[in-house]
């Protein structure tokens, strides 16, 4: 599933682009994103663990601040050193007391769950099929695509993201490279392909909202194909006929609408992903943010 981080790191190779510099690695940019939004979940589970480790372990008082949770990732070490030390208090006090408890072993390794938690997360090693969009969007609020470019084929998201973020916002044929000046109207959309079905004869078994149609025929000796994410027929309020006209006409058809049941080897395959967006205002709030905590701006000119 496409996350929030997604978004955000295409706005840094776009930036980076403008800025003749290397964008960040995915995995920096998830890193980052994680910090900033700040990983309550496991601030929750380490306060919950921490309670229970009293239970069992003589603490002084008067206790340090905890590091937030992004922090104790990156400094794995010193992180199992507490564990380490931790565990040993436990064991010594279960020895005092003449009793061995089976709860410290598991919360040990509970512990060792939440920290090794953002990892598991991360999406910097999955490969996905996957579309980028580029939208505008005016004052007033009204939205205007400006670049839409993807895969069918599953690929690495740590290139993916960089390759398709540029791809679409320079190179889609429907529309002139967008310019550094443009940046700050931009809206950007990532969406993650999922659930592809087999190749259907019948072009009108989808689901409106819901599944993403990838459309293929020939007429007159030439083969058209083309696709829409699932979203696009529920924004533009088309039915199921009037979606497959119109993909048809993207892909260059100009025959008669009412003759578009009649060209040959019609048929869609369907498929699934959930578009995640990300303005230009939400980037910089968090660009801004990640250069003071020291994300490099390296040049490459």
């Amino acid at each position: 599933m496409a996350t929030l981080a997604h978004c955000a790191y295409c706005f840094e190779c776009i930036s980076a682009s403008f800025e003749h510099r290397q964008p960040p690695s995915l995995l920096q940019a998830e890193e980052l994103w994680a910090e900033y939004n700040g990983d309550t979940e496991d601030d929750d589970a380490d306060s919950h663990l921490d309670d229970e480790d009293m239970t069992d372990v003589d603490v002084p008082s008067a206790q340090s601040p905890k590091p937030a949770a992004i922090s104790r990732l990156l400094n794995s070490s010193s992180s199992s050193k507490s564990s380490s030390a931790g565990s040993s208090a436990s064991s010594l006090t279960a020895l005092r007391s003449g009793s061995s408890k089976s709860s410290t072993p598991a919360t040990a390794s509970s512990k060792s769950s939440s920290l090794s938690s953002f990892f598991s997360r991360s999406s910097h090693e999955e490969s996905h099929p996957l579309f980028i969009t580029w939208n505008t969007l005016s004052k007033s609020g009204h939205k205007s695509l400006r670049g839409c470019i993807g895969t069918f084929e599953p690929q690495p998201l740590s290139t993916a993201l960089n390759d398709y973020a540029l791809t679409s916002a320079f190179e889609d044929h429907r529309f002139n490279p967008i310019p550094a000046s443009l940046l700050p109207s931009l809206q950007v959309c990532v969406t993650l392909l999922t659930n592809f079905s087999s190749p259907d004869k019948d072009v009108l078994n989808w689901t409106v909202g819901e599944h993403g149609i990838r459309l293929s025929f020939s007429d007159r000796g030439r083969r058209y194909g083309a696709t829409y994410l699932p979203d696009v027929a529920k924004e533009q309020g088309w039915g199921k006929e009037e979606t497959i006209v119109s993909l048809m006409r993207k892909a260059g058809w100009v025959g008669r609408r009412d003759d578009w049941r009649k060209v040959n080897g019609l048929e869609i395959v369907r498929y699934e992903g959930k578009k995640v967006s990300m303005d230009y205002s939400e980037w910089k709030e968090w660009s801004d943010w990640a250069v003071k905590k020291g994300l490099g701006r390296k040049s490459v000119r």
